[in-house]
């Protein structure tokens, strides 16, 4: 157990209360990505149109969220670091490189040898000029932004927080938002959101974008006194609503944008009421080790776990015939497939990311901060977050 805490531990030391509810936060996340490519592998063993076959189906909507709140949390963290403090553009965007990078480049050369060896499975142009276009794409974050099939599922997401990283710091330089005061920087943001939303209604587009922007608002909302806090009950209604808003009969640009606009509205009041009240049952509950120890690994598990449930499944596949099976056989895999899942995830997150994207930022912030604060406790209004960074 010393070991796993010594791996998992990241935030040991952090003065900041709300960053336990965050780990968990994001281990609540990627669990509810593993649930969406949980359901879509074993639907071939499900019986169709039953009751159940559609209860899975809701499964699979609602884990969609997952990737939301880690727009959110990513919102909050990323502004978080850059309004507090000036920072040069291109050493900002060296961390950022820094940690996204070298869990995704190696989970790259995964796919690119699993194409070689699986042909069938491979998404890559059999001609050499469009195989180098596409690989460039997608080693540069393009797809999701983008009209572009990602070669890993989920990385279309990056595209989004890449997007966020470069738009962020230009728009507080330009508009000069570190002089202004949280409401009048809440306000421009809103409108910005509120416009983002109305134009993704009528003509469709990146919509959850927004979800950044909640991130930031609970930011700004964490330093207006005059902002009321969400009573726990509110927390726990605003996860429920979100979790169960995607379940809406609504379609289109104009359904997407509704649905993410309650989205934005739920994870907001979740968020604020967690860190605004770090001991109250549901930021507790959120706080439970094991959740924030995957939480910590999130950013590992979210590239890798697919491709494992995948090959989970092409075992399934070679021992038991697909064919309609009850509920019993979905709940008694799910908690085999995420065990499946885990070690190589883990894998990754030890020998890749700790070393290489997180003990750099934890060398470099004890060095910078070694002279003006010793061994003392950050400033929770400074909280060290940057470095939990999905």
């Amino acid at each position: 157990m010393n070991w796993l805490s010594q791996q998992f531990e990241l935030s040991r030391g952090g003065a900041a209360a709300n960053v336990r509810p965050m780990e968990g936060l994001r281990g609540f996340a990627v669990f509810l990505v593993f649930i969406v490519h949980f359901v879509t592998l074993m639907t071939p063993w499900l019986e169709k149109n039953s009751h159940f076959s559609a209860f899975t189906q809701a499964l699979h909507s609602i884990g969609n969220t997952g990737v939301d709140v880690f727009f959110v949390l990513s919102g909050y963290l990323i502004y978080s670091s850059l309004i507090s403090r000036h920072q040069p553009f291109l050493r900002f965007m060296s961390r950022r490189v820094e940690r996204l990078y070298p869990a995704f480049t190696v989970v790259f050369v995964i796919y690119l040898l699993l194409s070689y060896f699986f042909p069938v499975e491979s998404k890559i142009p059999a001609k050499f000029s469009e195989a180098f276009i596409y690989l460039m794409q997608n080693f540069l974050l393009l797809p999701g932004l983008f009209p572009i099939e990602p070669m890993i599922t989920v990385a279309w997401s990056l595209s989004y927080e890449m997007f966020y990283y470069l738009m962020l710091p230009v728009v507080i330089g330009l508009l000069g938002l570190r002089e202004r005061t949280p409401l009048w920087r809440s306000i421009f943001f809103l409108t910005v959101a509120l416009a983002t939303a109305l134009y993704c209604a009528v003509n469709g587009g990146p919509v959850r974008l927004i979800m950044f922007i909640a991130g930031i608002l609970v930011y700004e909302a964490m330093n207006i006194p005059g902002i009321p806090s969400p009573h726990r009950f509110f927390g726990l209604l605003g996860l429920a609503v979100g979790l169960l808003c995607m379940l809406l009969p609504l379609s289109g640009s104009a359904g997407a944008t509704t649905k993410v606009g309650v989205l934005f509205m739920a994870y907001f009041t979740v968020c604020l009421s967690c860190f605004r009240h770090p001991s109250s049952g549901l930021a507790r509950s959120l706080s439970w080790t094991p959740l924030r120890w995957l939480g910590n690994m999130s950013y590992s598990y979210y590239l890798l776990h697919g491709l494992a449930l995948k090959a989970g499944f092409m075992v399934l596949k070679a021992v038991l015939p697909v064919t309609s099976y009850g509920p019993g056989l979905f709940w008694g895999l799910m908690p085999l497939m995420f065990a499946v899942t885990l070690l190589p995830t883990t894998l990754l997150f030890l020998l890749v990311e700790r070393p290489f994207s997180l003990a750099p930022r934890q060398a470099n912030s004890t060095l910078s901060k070694s002279t003006a604060i010793g061994e003392q406790p950050l400033d929770p209004a400074r909280p060290r977050m940057a470095r939990y960074r999905r």
